[in-house]
């Protein structure tokens, strides 16, 4: 399987899944006479990002890991979305993003080294494969399903069927 294959479809899936779950989620405040900023500042647990945060973050996640693996410098975008539909905004760029990046740019990407930041001034140097099985995808997900845990333990009505797109 070309290389291309395991990584774009997984991050466009995922984003689209989370862009459709936000569509819920701003029903359900909308239905329900809520702040959206209260559910956009949700977490699971105090020292958890809010939710904006989370979708932002798997944006990031997504946008960086096709950049890396095709030796592309990550872009920087800043994490000003206060809304639904700024954040809504933020997926389509990502998504736009990652559907640029082709199948010619990811061959030799999985045997490539891709070194990057890991906090404190610190970098890291792994294959592409490791890079996108061991951090970038589980880094992806986790932020995915953290967004998806906030909204449905607000009370928004979705299920592991939202989750994964179908």
């Amino acid at each position: 399987m070309p290389f291309y294959d395991s990584v774009v479809p997984a991050y466009l899936q995922m984003l689209g899944s989370l862009s459709a779950i936000l569509d819920k989620a701003e029903a359900h405040v909308t239905a329900k006479k809520i702040e959206a900023e209260t559910l956009l500042g949700a977490r699971l647990y105090p020292d958890m990002l809010p939710l904006s945060r989370q979708v932002q973050t798997a944006c990031d996640q997504a946008m960086r890991g096709c950049a890396r693996l095709t030796q592309n410098e990550p872009q920087s975008v800043p994490d000003t979305e206060k809304t639904f539909g700024e954040l809504k905004q933020r997926l389509a760029k990502a998504i736009d993003y990652v559907k640029g990046f082709t199948p010619a740019q990811f061959e030799g990407a999985d045997t490539r080294e891709v070194t990057f930041p890991i906090g404190g001034g610190k970098t890291t140097t792994m294959t592409g494969q490791q890079y996108l099985s061991s951090f970038s995808l589980p880094n992806f997900y986790f932020h995915v399903a953290i967004a998806h845990g906030i909204l449905r333990h607000s009370g928004v009505e979705i299920g592991k069927r939202d989750f994964l797109g179908a």
